[in-house]
């Protein structure tokens, strides 16, 4: 009887190799494209969202009567919490097929559980809640495109806390274009101001400024190393970003709550009451900041934090050209060189690093692969 030898010859198993590497090389590019369009969709509606939403912040903190800041910002967390609480279930339920079998036990598990690092958003939360406190302070000293413009210092801390807590390398051409960036910002800086700000006098408007200028700085140490911190968890961890947002919403909300609204402002609160104040703009300027948090969490977990802040200098340009039809904002010489040298630092920083390739592939990205192909 005559018997075949039908094993795989070292030929046949290149070729297998190579098979599936050009299987597997097909579907990981579809993903890829998703994952940009993802990433740059997030990044405009961010952009369009940022100004709409200093905007309405600013015309709330100008009108007559006046609300409690730390008021809007507890119920800013509340929305967060509620909504993300919602989406996290209605995704775990899609994944699982059937809403009989996700229980109370499995989301407690899911966002208070050992592999949850629930205690690790303490962190970024309280920053976060630092942040958007100071944000509204701000607003009530700086007019919207000085407080935008001033919080482009951001950036430099942002590029220092990526290298020391993510461990990323930021090539030459990258940190060139961060600093021409801060240094565009600068001279978009020297204007006038709008009408409010402008019909004060020398001495009030330079304490205004001043005071704006410092809470700006706190908020841009807070909002820069949470940032990064929050970015850290999100890509190395399998819990999902609603999670996230839920713990990072209800860590925002018991100290907020506790701090702002019993101690801080208890007395005021106690006198006028939780909602004095309130109007509708009130209540847009806590739906944009609602909004801002879900935005923010899907441009950090598909982009990064640097991208994030180039984002939000276009925006910059953009709400700077809208703020001189609305509020009469004086556009000057350098305000226009600024704005070119803006766009310019954010093409730099996008500017694609050459890498070296091998037959098939990247190096950085497919070495492994590429290594069993050589075989």
């Amino acid at each position: 009887m005559i018997q075949l030898d039908i094993r795989p010859t070292r030929k046949d198993s290149y070729y297998h190799k190579k098979i599936d590497y050009f299987i597997f090389e097909k579907f990981s590019n579809t993903n890829i494209y998703i994952n940009e369009i993802i990433k740059w969709g997030s990044l405009v509606a961010l952009t369009i969202h940022n100004n709409l939403t200093v905007f309405i912040m600013r015309y709330s903190k100008i009108l007559p009567e006046q609300y409690i800041s730390s008021t809007a910002v507890v119920c800013t967390e509340i929305c967060k919490f509620a909504i993300s609480l919602i989406l996290h279930i209605i995704f775990r339920v899609r994944e699982l097929g059937s809403i009989k079998k996700y229980n109370l036990k499995m989301l407690v598990n899911e966002l208070f559980g050992k592999e949850s690092d629930a205690l690790k958003t303490l962190v970024p939360a309280c920053l976060y809640l630092v942040q958007n406190n100071l944000q509204y302070y701000s607003m009530t000293k700086l007019d919207p495109a000085t407080f935008r413009i001033s919080s482009q210092i951001k950036h430099v801390i942002i590029a220092v806390f990526t290298v020391v807590i993510l461990k990323r390398r930021i090539y030459n051409h990258q940190w060139v274009s961060i600093f021409l960036l801060v240094f565009g910002i600068i001279l978009v800086q020297f204007s006038k101001g709008d009408k409010t700000t402008s019909s004060l006098s020398s001495q009030d408007a330079l304490i205004n400024k001043s005071l704006g200028l410092l809470s700006v700085f706190i908020t841009c140490l807070s909002s820069g190393f949470a940032g990064v911190y929050f970015e850290k968890m999100l890509k190395k961890t399998k819990v999902s970003p609603w999670a996230r947002n839920v713990q990072l919403s209800l860590f925002s909300v018991i100290p907020g709550y506790i701090i702002g609204c019993l101690i801080l402002d208890g007395k005021e609160i106690r006198e006028k009451g939780f909602f004095s104040g309130y109007s509708r703009w009130t209540i847009y300027s806590i739906m944009c900041q609602t909004l801002t948090g879900f935005i923010v969490v899907i441009v950090i977990k598909y982009a990064d934090n640097i991208l994030k802040s180039f984002a939000n200098s276009i925006s910059i340009i953009l709400g700077c050209i809208a703020q001189y039809f609305i509020f009469g904002f004086d556009i000057t010489f350098t305000f226009i060189v600024g704005c070119f040298i803006v766009l310019y630092s954010s093409y730099l920083y996008g500017k694609p690093v050459k890498q070296k390739r091998y037959k098939y592939g990247l190096i950085e990205n497919n070495k492994e692969n590429m290594e069993e192909l050589k075989v």
